[in-house]
Order: structure tokens, then C-alpha cells, then sequence
């Protein structure tokens, strides 16, 4: 299953960014893909936060249409990702393992999430997205 990184949400979500068309079409492979694709539940509060943010570039997403969007990737197949057990204990030993620290712990979350939901791909177009082992980093948009 692949996971995809709330970036290329964004992306998908937000047609003036020069990223837009293909952020869409790697989401559209990622469904069609065997094992499905899917979001974790932290990239569903950062996709939020993002896209509905009054001082976001261009119009903000109202909280409707932000959650329209990812209704709509629901129903086509999209599966969400949550932590499992003994989450904050994981996330805790592997930060440190790690050395994650930093803005990057949201992407440790992302990927222990993903990791725990049956992901063995993260898609996303951050270069310097957590390498976590168990987890393939893949950038669609490369």
C-alpha cells in the first residue's frame, strides 16, 4: 500500500500550485496501484490546517470544501492510517534512534502511521522527508 504525504494533498487540492496537475495523476496512480493507497490521520489535521489557513497563498479552503476534497478521495478507495499500539513509545525510541527532532518529527509521525497501517511506500515531494527502515521514500513528482 502506498501512503501519501500531506504535500501532495495540498497539491492535488489546490490548482494554482504549478505542482497541481501532477500531484493529481500521482494520486491517481497510487489508487489504481495493487494494495490501494492511503493518508495517515496526522496528513488529515496538517492537510486541515493548511488548506483552510487564512494566510495561505491564494483563497483559503473553506473547512467544507477541505473535507470535500478528501471525502471525494475516500470514495475513490483512499484508506486512513492511524498509530497503533504503543505509538508515543515507538515514536519516542525511534526519534531518538534517529535523531529526529525539529519541524521533521511530523514526519516521523507520518511515518510510523503509515507504517503501522500496512504501508510499505510513502509518496511525497519532500527531498528531506524521515528515512524511517521498513519504509520506502518515493517523490512521484521527480
Amino acid at each position: 500500500m502506498i501512503a501519501i504525504d500531506t504535500n501532495l494533498l495540498v497539491y492535488a487540492h489546490r490548482a494554482a500550485t504549478p505542482e497541481h496537475r501532477l500531484a493529481r495523476a500521482a494520486i491517481e496512480r497510487a489508487a489504481g496501484r495493487r494494495g490501494g493507497f492511503a493518508i495517515t490521520v496526522p496528513s488529515v489535521a496538517e492537510f486541515m490546517s493548511i488548506v483552510t489557513h487564512p494566510l495561505a497563498s491564494g483563497r483559503a479552503s473553506s473547512p467544507a470544501e477541505a473535507a470535500a476534497f478528501l471525502r471525494a478521495l475516500e470514495e475513490g478507495g483512499m484508506r486512513t492510517l492511524g498509530p497503533g499500539p504503543a505509538f508515543a513509545a515507538r515514536f519516542l525510541q525511534t526519534a531518538v534512534d534517529l535523531a529526529v527532532g525539529g519541524p521533521r518529527v511530523f514526519d516521523l509521525q507520518i511515518a510510523l502511521c503509515a507504517l503501522d497501517g500496512g504501508a510499505t511506500e510513502l509518496w511525497t515531494h519532500d527531498a528531506r522527508f524521515v528515512r524511517v527502515p521498513g519504509l520506502i521514500i518515493h517523490d512521484p513528482l521527480a
